[in-house]
């Protein structure tokens, strides 16, 4: 008979995979066991120094899941958590008192990437405290992180995750993505190359420059390029090619004398037909019968309330 601890974490499993974010992803590691999760997190966005990366982490359900908290413990080195070690959250097994049964992995998730991460540890259990330029320098490195237990980069794992969401009909933008596909790989210099290629084949072709989410000025982290944006500027009047039959040495004929444009048609005014009086009067009329008739009725109205005071 299933549990219903493991009944929990098979309704979760499966809406995180109908559902699914482009901001994380989490998995049990084997069928076998549901209560041994990893995941993997985008970092937060812009300006913050874990923009351009990815972390790799686990996630430990006790027996008694969901009316104990899970616990939290980051393998990819980020700066702000220690590796492999069990990090103090109000939402992890070290606040007990303050978890709700309501709450489950993509609630805890989201509220590390959006909230944790941007906060200092302050001598919390598992944090520690690192310099902004060792934590982008993390992050850059972190892409191309695999796990020993996976086997996965956090890369090539993300983006396996992107192509579900957008199956999924979940949009997978700039800030989401581009800020680290291709971070310590190469492919955002060459798809950059590329572009620049086709621009150059094009006469009078300006490219939209595409929006990056990289929140640091004068850092060599490649981002991969979104698709440009081609505008063709076509001007006003073409040149008039010359014939194909005429050889390259003949001399070029004399310009042709300028036929004149024909006069135009002299249009012919056709004046406004009248409107009949008949027409116009119909109205004029009718108006004329309703106010006799009210004026008639009103007179016998009067007569008959004199009528009667003389009968009295």
């Amino acid at each position: 008979m299933t549990s219903p601890s493991t009944r929990r974490l098979l309704k979760e499993s499966s809406d995180l995979h109908k559902n699914p974010s482009p901001y994380f992803t989490a998995t049990p590691i084997t069928d076998d066991n549901l209560h041994d999760w990893h995941f993997t997190l985008v970092g937060p966005p812009s300006p913050s120094p874990y923009s351009h990366g990815l972390y790799h982490g686990r996630i430990t359900f006790p027996p008694t899941y969901p009316l104990r908290p899970p616990s939290f413990r980051f393998l990819t080195p980020s700066g702000r958590f220690e590796v492999n070690r069990e990090i103090c959250l109000s939402i992890s097994g070290h606040h007990e008192e303050t978890w709700q049964p309501a709450w489950g992995v993509r609630t805890a998730l989201l509220a590390i990437r959006s909230e944790i991460m941007g906060a200092e540890s302050q001598g919390q259990v598992g944090g520690m405290e690192g310099s902004p330029s060792l934590r982008r320098e993390f992050a850059r490195a972190s892409t191309s992180w695999v796990c020993r237990e996976c086997g996965v980069g956090n890369l090539e794992g993300m983006r396996r995750w992107w192509a579900v969401c957008r199956d999924r009909g979940v949009e997978v933008d700039v800030e989401t993505e581009g800020a680290r596909v291709g971070t310590g790989e190469g492919e955002g210099d060459e798809k950059k190359q590329k572009d620049d290629g086709v621009a150059r084949d094009q006469s009078e072709v300006p490219v939209q420059a595409p929006a990056q989410a990289s929140g640091h000025q004068g850092e060599n982290t490649p981002i991969a390029p979104s698709a440009p944006t081609l505008t063709a500027a076509v001007p006003a009047t073409l040149p008039a090619p010359a014939p194909a039959s005429a050889p390259a040495s003949s001399p070029r004929p004399a310009a042709a004398a300028p036929v004149s444009a024909p006069a135009p048609a002299p249009t012919r005014t056709i004046p406004a037909q009248p409107i009949p009086l008949d027409q116009e009067s119909s109205e004029g009329v009718w108006l004329d019968r309703a106010i006799v008739g009210v004026v008639i009725a009103l007179i016998i109205l009067i007569l008959r309330r004199v009528a009667n005071v003389d009968d009295l």
